[in-house]
């Protein structure tokens, strides 16, 4: 949230350097002084960030917007700037959710989110690969689309 996009490449070239190669970027937003969102999502950040490293970029609009009415659009404009995927919070019952409920998409939601990531990648000539989280580990929680 505070760092540079110089120390955010620094911090996973350091990571790199332990022999741990599987490193992505994720973008979830900068602290600014608007009170509306949970932080800003610093959609900039993505080429730049392209431009200095080989690295895979993805976008968290889940934890940028805060909340769930924000998310779809900033997958809209994570597709647009060029991010490598996106991560979002899915939970079943969001209002029972012990963090993150507010910004949580339900089942119901996640059918909106591969409609709009599938016509916004074709728009932007990108292919989409999913990854799903549940069926993957059994659990809620993550659900991820890899642009």
């Amino acid at each position: 949230l505070t760092a540079t996009i110089d120390e955010w490449i620094m911090a996973a070239e350091y990571i790199a350097q332990t022999g741990n190669l599987q490193i992505v970027l994720c973008e979830r937003g900068i602290r600014t002084y608007e009170p509306m969102t949970r932080n800003t999502l610093d959609v900039s950040a993505v080429p730049v960030a392209q431009s200095l490293s080989h690295l895979p970029i993805i976008i968290d609009p889940s934890h940028s917007g805060g909340r769930r009415e924000l998310v779809l659009p900033l997958i809209r404009a994570a597709i647009a700037v060029g991010a490598d995927g996106v991560i979002v919070d899915v939970h079943p019952h969001p209002e029972s959710a012990l963090v993150d409920g507010p910004q949580a998409l339900v089942k119901e939601d996640v059918v909106r989110l591969r409609e709009t990531v599938a016509r916004f990648a074709e728009a932007a000539g990108r292919d989409v690969a999913r990854v799903d989280h549940e069926r993957s580990t059994g659990a809620w929680g993550r659900s991820a689309s890899v642009l």
